[in-house]
């Protein structure tokens, strides 16, 4: 009996064998994706500034130490990606909350250089490893990249534009087979959301957060779709909001 093409499973876009490429491997939601990724047969590098963090992650792995808000540290981690990378998966970041008349020109700068500028820049620098293996690019956004929040006016303004510019890189890769996801991800439990918290002066109630690893399933089944589509943008938010 012949099948018609349109009833065939496609097949998947990740496969055990590719690889992939985490910034802020060494802890929260990157620690989960990158691990995520090496039990699907990934040959996964992980990029962080902490080499006891990232051997930490997975004692397999490939471990790069660096600092991406620098243009040192970008360019060391470009020279050592493979010539075809399948998967590149954005998690470092940092956090500032601050009013309008409390920030300065150097904290702004420096929360940009990490949150906004490296993952832009780094995907830049890899572009022709991304084309070579018709590859797949996630950033891990936040949801105060679609919604500000007061005392947020940096750090919002950096996910807004991160936004953005996924949004851009999206429409500039597309003819190359590259596919460009962009996860809005409300309160998860990770240390930088615990120092979040504890700024705040209140604990989170049992429940009230999600777990990186289910941020990390949801990458996955992104990243696995076959390519007949494409995922663009994901928001995920704890059930039961603080």
């Amino acid at each position: 009996m012949n099948h018609s093409p349109l009833l065939e499973e496609p097949c998947p876009a990740l496969k055990a064998g590719q690889r992939a490429l985490v910034t802020g491997a060494g802890s929260g939601i990157g620690k989960a994706v990158a691990t995520a990724l090496a039990d699907q047969g990934l040959h996964v590098t992980l990029v962080g500034r902490s080499l006891g963090k990232l051997q930490a992650t997975s004692g397999h792995a490939t471990v790069l130490t660096a600092d991406l808000a620098t243009d040192g540290g970008r360019a060391f981690v470009a020279e050592r990606v493979h010539p075809e990378l399948d998967v590149l998966v954005h998690s470092a970041g940092a956090y500032l909350r601050s009013s309008i008349t409390a920030l300065s020109v150097e904290r702004w700068a420096a929360l940009d250089a990490i949150n906004l500028h490296a993952p832009i820049l780094l995907t830049a620098a890899v572009l022709p490893q991304l084309r070579a293996a018709r590859g797949q690019v996630v950033f891990i956004n936040s949801s105060a990249g679609l919604r500000a929040g007061s005392g947020l006016l940096a750090y919002a303004a950096g996910k807004h534009g991160l936004r953005a510019a996924a949004d851009v890189l999206r429409q500039e890769v597309s003819g190359d087979g590259i596919r460009v996801l962009s996860m809005f991800l409300g309160r998860t439990d990770t240390p930088m959301q615990q120092a979040i918290l504890a700024e705040e002066r209140r604990a989170a109630p049992p429940g009230a957060l999600m777990r990186p690893t289910e941020v990390a399933k949801m990458v996955l089944a992104a990243l696995t779709l076959p390519r007949t589509a494409e995922v663009t943008d994901i928001m995920m938010r704890p059930m039961r909001p603080m």
